[in-house]
């Protein structure tokens, strides 16, 4: 059964209980920085054919996460606008040393 959740507030305890492993941090950690690279890269470059990379590079690697060592279904496939804010707060989080990974 889906639970609803009234606010990004209450979703991202959930967020971080489906994130537990830190391999599945880690990762998640490591395609956000990619997505960053691309975005840069596109942009400054003027090569916006490369922004179709973004989305292979951030879920590749934390769908890999969820898969291989979390063993659930990324949160992306329920609540896909709270979850893209979630893997931004996470990384913020990892990046300022709020949560490790």
């Amino acid at each position: 059964m889906k639970t609803e959740f009234q606010s990004f507030r209450e979703f991202y305890p959930y967020y971080l209980k489906e994130h537990r492993h830190p391999v599945c941090r880690r990762l998640h950690f490591i395609g956000s920085w990619l997505v960053l690279g691309i975005l840069f890269y596109s942009l400054s470059s003027a090569n916006y054919w490369a922004l179709w990379f973004m989305p292979i590079a951030g879920y590749g690697f934390a769908w890999v996460g969820h898969f291989f060592f979390e063993h659930n279904k990324p949160a992306t496939f329920k609540y896909p606008l709270y979850s893209l804010i979630g893997d931004w707060v996470m990384f913020k989080d990892i990046l300022i040393g709020r949560l490790k990974c």
